[in-house]
């Protein structure tokens, strides 16, 4: 259904600073008002109850239930020559260098209906969405470090951004970052850089199974 192409994009563009977390405030609180009033439910498990929840998720450099590694945060930089990350360290600019990359994810037991497969990323706790991709191949097994298949689309976020936003944790403040890889009926009729409310629905509207890889803020 989706031809495998050779190119995959990556996830995002260095940026030279991230904004701090009380400067985002108005963005994310905006994002989180329109996740939770879509009525789809997706950023709360409970609420789509009947969802078997047989898909495992993982990941080569996170651990369920530890702590978000850096590298996938706005509090360090990435290690550019890692397993699966585009090379980038040629870059004279040191803001440059201080890129955080979304992490590699592996999946398995998809049912044998899926038609396409949607990632997002958020904290349920604040209703924040860090990440949303949609249209991946039923076939396909892993995401690697900071790339999206070519066939496949980003979404935007909770700040509007159709790419992955790295968490930016409060100092001293407990956070949960969930992974959840959702098993869909088929690819969703929506183009890239679609809107929240509607990416999260549809996704809700055709998920058949879905399966997290959960971490946390240190």
């Amino acid at each position: 259904m989706f031809p495998a192409l050779p190119f995959p994009r990556t996830t995002g563009a260095p940026s030279a600073a991230r904004p701090s977390p009380g400067t985002r405030a108005g963005a994310v609180a905006a994002g989180a008002v329109v996740a939770l009033t879509t009525g789809c439910g997706i950023l709360s498990p409970a609420q789509n109850g009947d969802m078997p929840d047989d898909i495992n998720v993982t990941s080569p450099l996170m651990q369920e239930g530890e702590p978000l590694p850096a590298a996938y945060s706005c509090e360090g930089a990435a290690e550019t020559t890692a397993e699966g990350g585009d090379d980038t360290g040629d870059s004279e600019d040191p803001a440059e260098a201080q890129q955080a990359y979304s992490p590699p994810l592996s999946w398995s037991g998809l049912p044998d209906e899926a038609g396409s497969i949607a990632l997002v990323v958020d904290d349920p706790q604040v209703a924040q969405v860090f990440w949303v991709v949609y249209d991946l191949d039923p076939e396909l097994v892993e995401l690697r470090q900071n790339t999206v298949p070519a066939d496949a689309k980003q979404g935007q976020n909770s700040i509007g951004e159709s790419a992955y936003d790295p968490p930016c944790p409060e100092p001293d403040e407990a956070y949960e970052y969930r992974f959840t890889v959702y098993a869909l009926r088929g690819p969703l009729d929506l183009p890239e850089g679609a809107t929240l409310s509607a990416s999260l629905e549809a996704i809700a509207d055709q998920a058949v199974a879905r399966g997290s890889l959960v971490t946390r803020s240190e």
